[in-house]
């Protein structure tokens, strides 16, 4: 967020290719040097089609209604390859400005994590790393939920990312692990972060979820003391929560999401409203941030 060309962001899980497909009707009267376009790779949208129900994970709601066409988990290079050549065709476009490796983490896979991993660094990250050198993506990095991968990834002795997209692991409720070692270890080889999720699921922004789920009574009482705090100093939770995402030195942008036109408006507001260098001082003070975040400002 913030200035610059608008960040347009899709992958090919968006209803089995709906989504990159009616954006791609959209950007087809566009210059292409007027947007940023990134996907995902990770999952590849076959021919075939699937019949009965299918197993979306929690956000399958969201697709009931995409294409029934069937959809393959892989990070191999011949996966990783097709992933690109459909989403351009897709999206109507000759180039990608940034590709994540998709949901490579324990939140997904468990215990075979690290075997998917693996298949990813032997094929998607090698493939991206030569699509970038030839000029077919700008940038490439990982899109998780997690650290893990991203610290994995940025200890490889092989070409390394341009950046990451981290959710729900560097908000207001949830970044002290984030701190410890990944952001050091991003800051040292000069990667930016992406923030996803800077509302956790939408708990900081006046929803119940927190992690896709109904927020744990400890969250609730955590959001409320937060809430509380920005009350008193006339200041909107939702200012809070992306400005305090935005301040490490790391994040670049962040992904608020938006369910309709005027929450975005709301967001954009948020980024440029007066937070008094007192309330992130006094939160700070109540260890509701830790003292090893960087705050707005300096404060």
């Amino acid at each position: 967020m913030g200035a610059g060309h608008p960040l347009l962001r899709h992958r090919p899980f968006y209803g089995a290719g709906l989504a990159e497909s009616r954006l791609g009707s959209l950007l087809s009267g566009k210059p292409r040097d007027s947007y940023v376009l990134s996907t995902k790779v990770g999952r590849v949208i076959l021919d075939e089609v699937e019949s009965g129900d299918r197993e979306l994970g929690e956000k399958g709601g969201l697709f009931e209604h995409g294409r029934p066409n069937r959809m393959l988990d892989e990070w191999t290079a011949p996966a990783t390859e097709r992933s690109i050549e459909d989403s351009l065709k897709r999206l109507g476009v000759d180039r990608l400005d940034i590709v994540w490796v998709h949901d490579i983490a324990q939140d997904f896979h468990g215990d075979l994590w690290l075997q998917k991993f693996e298949e990813a660094r032997t094929g998607a990250f090698r493939v991206l790393a030569r699509l970038r050198d030839e000029g077919v993506i700008k940038g490439w990095g990982l899109g998780v939920n997690r650290t893990e991968p991203i610290e994995l990834t940025l200890a490889l002795d092989e070409p390394q990312p341009d950046g990451f997209l981290l959710a729900g692991r560097y908000t207001l409720l949830d970044h002290a692990h984030a701190l410890q070692r990944l952001l050091p270890m991003a800051e040292e080889q000069d990667v930016s972060m992406v923030v996803g999720g800077p509302y956790s699921s939408g708990v900081l922004a006046g929803g119940a979820h927190f992690e896709y789920q109904q927020a744990p009574p400890e969250i609730v009482e955590r959001v409320g003391k937060i809430k509380a705090l920005a009350e008193r100093y006339g200041v909107s939770i939702k200012a809070a929560a992306l400005q305090f995402s935005l301040a490490h030195p790391a994040a670049v942008a962040a992904i608020p999401g938006a369910t309709r036109p005027s929450r975005i408006a709301e967001d954009v507001a948020a980024l440029d409203e007066d937070v008094p260098a007192a309330f992130w001082q006094e939160l700070r003070a109540l260890g509701l941030v830790s003292p090893a975040a960087p705050l707005p400002g300096g404060a």
